[in-house]
């Protein structure tokens, strides 16, 4: 559960309610990663959250969605149902990651608390996201882009509403970000085709 890390790079918000939300977001972040491809070697998207909180699932649903269908070599998922990324294990998961892998560039994955009537939308931003800020959790700020799905409005007793969170709201957000990130991988992949065939 996160709020985000203040910079001054913006934020861009998506309504997942709405019928072109995964395609907008894609081809966002699409953008956002070819301004760095020079310098990556390999991607990770690491879904943090864990599967005992309904309103905290979001990321390790995700991660869940991805493993099934991302088999490339430079691509790498952390944080699933199976094995979550979460409180305990988050330091030691980023450094195993930069020990891991050359050159890497993280899309942090989490769920956030916000404005009530932005529950449902999907933000996506340059920088880090500090995990566990929603829930006064000191966490490390972990990320080179995030996508944050905002799954309940901030407030006082922020545990309770993690665990009164629609699952509906969870699992739409899901499927709006992995067929994003799905239309994000395809555009990559036509992007390095022209970019060698102009070489």
């Amino acid at each position: 559960m996160s709020i985000l890390f203040k910079g001054k790079n913006r934020t861009v918000y998506f309504n997942s309610n709405e019928q072109n939300s995964a395609y907008e977001l894609g081809l966002a972040l699409s953008g956002l990663i070819k301004k760095n491809l020079i310098n990556i070697k390999n991607i990770v998207f690491l879904c943090i959250g864990s599967d005992r909180a309904t309103g905290d699932c979001l990321g390790p649903i995700i991660g869940y969605k991805l493993s099934k269908y991302i088999h490339q070599p430079n691509f790498h998922i952390y944080g699933t149902l199976e094995e979550p990324v979460h409180a305990k294990n988050l330091k030691d998961t980023i450094a195993l990651i930069y020990k891991k892998h050359d050159d890497v560039f993280i899309i942090a994955i989490d769920a956030s608390l916000g404005k009530s009537d932005h529950i449902g939308y999907i933000t996506l931003g340059e920088g880090s996201l500090k995990p566990g800020a929603g829930v006064n959790k000191d966490l490390p700020e972990v990320g080179d882009l995030f996508i944050t799905g905002i799954v309940n409005f901030s407030g006082v007793l922020d545990h309770m509403l993690l665990q009164t969170t629609r699952l509906n709201v969870v699992m739409s957000m899901a499927d709006q970000i992995c067929l994003a990130i799905n239309f994000c991988l395809s555009q990559l992949k036509t992007y390095k085709r022209k970019e060698i065939s102009c070489k």
